[in-house]
């Protein structure tokens, strides 16, 4: 890969530009002076947003829209095997690397942060970028969703620090150097990649940390520490690393007093030589309190001030479809969340039952992925009941053919919320016309936010 130069290449094309971490990536070389163009499977409203950014993009998988003159090929490893374009670029003989390669290509000269774990990895690096940024460092930032303050997944910086996702997906983080690094969960998710948890840890986790760079950090969630050996935790201090945990019981960053007020959460902090007292945060969730802790450490480790630090948490504005309050008013509360593992479910059921207690709350679920529901049919039973009523659609397959066996059935069967509708994308709206609820919720990562505008415009109608 590194035979390329990126000062020689004029035009980058993208296999799956549309999704949220190519499209980053995808920007990023636009804002070099590059021309980009790439294909996608179906049209989006970012890739309209790409397109009116300049770049081209078709949605057929034909010889003839690759473009003639191409420098340099980004592919997403949820490509199909039989995808044509692809394979035609394969035998091409051009320069051809995954999305993970590309992003370690750009970050790996500069001061990266690395930002790991089975979920908070949007949220988490988008606060860091937001505390970095009100902290007057001109950070680059490449993230896993749309953060409405820069309104964009990729926020363009001078400076040499780039705050990173590093996602466990196909061990993409596998080709990131951070110099800090932090992980704040390793549930088991990408069963099919890994095989099992304890796999994903050893050669996921593990060899994730052990990429952090001579003298650099790592902020890792009390008890995720107790996987690795006295061994291995020497390594790091023999290189100089210096390890943080951070949590509510024990570790060297303390998270305390957190309560909510007037409908937003405020906590207390206790870390790296600061203590900073009730910190408003502009985000529902214990998880995301969490998630704010390591954001302030990484803000000190970089010199930001505490009066920085407590104006990027209470002014930040969030990211599109995490827990994103798309209708609040007297009446009714309508939250889209793209929560598509159990744990995700619980944290956004449990968010809305903290900041409105005792009313109503529907919530629209669709499963993402066949594989996912399978693995965690129970998980998804577990919290789905939860809620007052359920109104469950079809599995959304993204990247995978049927498993025979495997639907949404699977875990309306199981569900002891008698409460409960199987819909269709075709009846979704019609059976929500005749539901009287006072808090909603849209749960899922496939293509449910297709249906946000609608459901909104409906509650606002009423």
């Amino acid at each position: 890969m590194h035979s390329v130069k990126l000062d020689d290449v004029k035009h980058v094309y993208f296999i799956g530009i549309g999704g949220i971490g190519m499209s980053a990536i995808a920007r990023y070389f636009a804002a070099q002076g590059k021309e980009v163009s790439g294909y996608d499977k179906t049209k989006t409203t970012l890739t309209d947003t790409l397109q009116n950014e300049g770049m081209k993009i078709h949605y057929d998988d034909t010889l003839e829209s690759i473009p003639a003159y191409i420098d340099l090929i980004i592919y997403t490893p949820a490509i199909p095997k039989d995808h044509m374009g692809f394979n035609f670029l394969m035998q091409s003989g051009k320069p051809m690397i995954k999305r993970s390669e590309a992003l370690g290509w750009i970050s790996n000269e500069k001061k990266s942060i690395g930002v790991a774990g089975t979920h908070g990895k949007t949220t988490t690096s988008s606060l860091i970028t937001h505390v970095l940024k009100v902290g007057g460092i001109d950070v680059s930032a490449f993230l896993g969703g749309i953060t409405l303050d820069y309104n964009s997944n990729f926020v363009i910086g001078k400076s040499d620090v780039v705050v990173l996702e590093a996602d466990e997906y196909d061990r993409s983080f596998l080709r990131l150097s951070p110099f800090i690094a932090t992980i704040s969960s390793m549930d088991p998710d990408h069963l099919d990649i890994y095989g099992d948890a304890s796999s994903m840890i050893a050669s996921g986790y593990k060899a994730y940390v052990a990429r952090i760079r001579d003298n650099g950090y790592l902020i890792v969630k009390e008890g995720l520490l107790n996987v690795f050996t006295v061994s291995e935790l020497l390594e790091l201090y023999n290189r100089g690393i210096s390890v943080y945990e951070y949590g509510y019981r024990k570790g060297q960053i303390q998270i305390s007093d957190i309560r909510v007020e007037n409908g937003r959460y405020v906590f207390d902090y206790n870390g790296l030589g600061k203590e900073i007292k009730s910190i408003v945060l502009n985000m529902p969730g214990g998880h995301n309190v969490e998630n704010a802790c390591v954001a302030v450490s990484v803000g000190i480790l970089n010199d930001v001030t505490e009066g920085d630090i407590r104006k990027a948490l209470s002014g930040f504005k969030g990211i599109l479809r995490r827990f994103e309050r798309v209708v609040e008013n007297d009446k009714v509360v309508y939250v889209d969340d793209y929560a598509h593992h159990p744990s995700e479910l619980k944290v956004a059921i449990d968010a809305a039952r903290t900041l409105y207690p005792g009313r109503k709350l529907t919530g629209i679920f669709q499963p993402h992925l066949y594989s996912r529901t399978k693995d965690f049919v129970d998980g998804f039973v577990e919290e789905l009941d939860k809620l007052d009523e359920v109104i469950l659609m079809d599995i959304y397959p993204a990247r995978e053919l049927p498993i025979e066996g495997v639907t949404s059935e699977i875990i309306f069967n199981k569900m002891k919320n008698s409460n409960k509708k199987m819909v269709t994308k075709e009846s979704l709206m019609s059976v929500l016309q005749d539901i009287e609820s006072e808090v909603w919720l849209t749960l899922g990562a496939g293509d449910i936010d297709t249906f946000v505008p609608k459901i909104k415009e409906m509650l606002l109608k009423e």
